[in-house]
């Protein structure tokens, strides 16, 4: 899993406890994942079909920063499922796992599913191709 982003949390961030509101984390968790499998599919078109299961293991205050972890898991013919893992960037404890968030590739016009033409194996040559031109070692 590679960590793409982070965020730094601020007070607007916090619930009543002034930990992390969790209905934050999970719209940065969709707003990370779209980016990413946007990437991934090279296409702005798509939408957020599913987000399965989801784990909050740890919290994160004020100051905190957070990275975002992300992963292809699955692609099908018009979808990408993901998994998004949440950490606090200082300590590497995880604060939440959000797993098969499904993405669907759809035609700007007639917002139906369409065909994205890739295969993971695809998806993971391109990865490495971007990482080597980088210099960045795929750990």
């Amino acid at each position: 899993m590679r960590f793409f982003s982070r965020r730094l949390v601020m007070p607007n961030d916090l619930n009543f406890a002034n930990f992390l509101f969790g209905g934050r984390a999970l719209e940065w968790i969709d707003e990370e994942a779209a980016i990413y499998a946007m990437c991934q599919l090279d296409t702005k078109f798509l939408v957020t079909k599913h987000i399965g299961a989801i784990s909050f293991e740890s919290s994160a205050a004020v100051g905190d920063v957070v990275e975002f972890g992300l992963a292809t898991k699955k692609v099908g013919r018009t979808s990408l499922t993901v998994t998004c893992l949440v950490r606090n960037k200082a300590t590497k404890k995880t604060i939440c796992v959000a797993d098969d968030i499904v993405f669907v590739m759809v035609d700007p016009d007639t917002r139906m599913p369409t065909p994205h033409g890739r295969t993971l194996e695809d998806l993971e040559k391109v990865t490495q191709q971007e990482l080597e031109n980088l210099n960045i070692q795929n750990s």
